[in-house]
């Protein structure tokens, strides 16, 4: 069994449930995160040193002792679920294959939702009347050609990788749901449209790739 901490609001927790419902694996999901003060008990502290979501615990997957391997940072967790339980399935089995969808997993870590965060922070979760609009606007110009970027990548293909369903997809999909669910107009992307609205139709996704944005 498989236990994920984290409130699924959060983008990274939606990856790895989404990932693990993928791989059928059998989990419950402890929802943390919602009040303050619940990632600082000495008992989540013990698990995730950084007081953040998610952190995942396999007890399919013990040490000596019994205890469960225990490891927080969403992309990790993703990678080491598909390598361990999906093998040649969302883990490509090809290297370069497998390369391709680390650099999209790292690219939407490093690039893509970080430039998206401040409009997401100020349309979703700020109260109309104080939204800065300044704010807004330079997280839209730093993520409308990362946009692009990722229409033009999924120019001809039915996903990320090509022909077939990987990790990549799953980290993708959670960022650019967000964006493209965002209150605010968007400039047409056909590609990443219909390669969303394949995501989203997912039975996996279910509950995840939802609308409205919380």
């Amino acid at each position: 069994m498989l236990r994920i901490w984290g409130r699924l609001s959060s983008i990274n927790v939606q990856k790895v449930v989404w990932c693990a419902r993928e791989l059928h694996l059998d989990h419950e999901r402890i929802d943390i995160g919602n009040q303050k003060g619940e990632l600082d008990t000495e008992a989540y502290v013990r698990l995730n040193p950084n007081r953040l979501i998610p952190v995942i615990e396999d007890f399919r997957d013990t040490d000596v002792a019994g205890e469960p391997f225990v490891l927080w940072e969403s992309n990790a967790i993703v990678r080491y679920l598909c390598a361990r339980y999906g093998e040649d399935t969302l883990w490509p089995s090809d290297v370069k294959a497998r390369a391709s969808a680390d650099r999209w997993m790292d690219w939407q870590t490093t690039t893509f939702s970080p430039a998206m965060v401040q409009a997401f922070l100020q349309l979703v979760r700020t109260p109309a009347d104080k939204r800065d609009e300044a704010v807004i606007e330079k997280s839209c110009e730093r993520t409308e050609p990362l946009a692009k970027m990722l229409d033009d990548a999924l120019e001809g293909r039915e996903f990320i990788g090509g022909d077939r369903f990987t990790m990549a997809d799953v980290s993708l999909a959670c960022a650019a749901h967000r964006w493209m669910g965002m209150p605010k107009a968007h400039t047409a992307r056909p590609n990443l449209e219909r390669w969303l609205a394949a995501m989203r139709a997912r039975p996996a996704a279910t509950g995840i790739l939802e609308l409205p944005l919380k």
